[in-house]
């Protein structure tokens, strides 16, 4: 099977169900965005971590091909079966999200994305699934979506930011806080 189709050629690109759309089109953005993510967390995941946090951030990536299926798909056409995205997904981030702060010290402050390379990676991954998040969101006020992703990819943001944390913690990096500049 060839990899290229030749039907995108002219800036068109077809949903699942058959509808096609300019390549611009939120939801092609939205669910690209997620795509971009997922490789964002296949970068965390194959540094040098604990295998418990590999094997959540696989598990993350597993749901966001789910999310990715269901933002590619055509609400109205489409008779593909997408996987579900379920209430213990996001109770699963909430549930690590809690695990981790639990051995953090609180936070007082901002904290300026760094560290080292892995406490980066988890920062970047955050602000896109952020801008996931806001694609999403958009999309939202135009066609259906299950509210469950923009919840997840809520979560999911939050999960990335105590990850990085975390990561810090282990890692012994410092964590830099953001201290305002005064007006002289």
């Amino acid at each position: 099977m060839k990899i290229y189709t030749k039907t995108g050629d002219k800036g068109l690109t077809s949903l699942i169900g058959g509808t096609r759309v300019s390549k611009h089109h939120i939801r092609i953005e939205s669910y690209g965005t997620v795509d971009e993510l997922n490789s964002y967390i296949g970068l965390i995941a194959c540094q040098d971590i604990e295998p418990h946090h590999q094997s959540i951030l696989k598990e993350i990536q597993d749901r966001l091909f789910t999310i990715g299926a269901s933002l590619a798909a055509d609400p109205d056409k489409s008779r593909m079966t997408i996987p579900d995205l379920l209430e213990s997904d996001i109770t699963l981030l909430e549930t690590e999200i809690d695990k981790m702060n639990e051995a953090l010290p609180d936070l007082k402050h901002f904290v300026l994305p760094g560290g080292n390379t892995l406490v980066s990676y988890c920062h970047i991954a955050r602000c896109v699934c952020r801008r996931a998040e806001r694609l999403t969101v958009a999309l939202t006020e135009d066609s259906f979506v299950d509210n469950k992703v923009t919840v997840y990819l809520n979560r999911l943001s939050d999960y990335l930011f105590i990850l990085g944390r975390k990561l810090a913690q282990d890692t012994n990096a410092k964590e830099h806080i953001w201290i305002p500049r005064k007006n002289s």
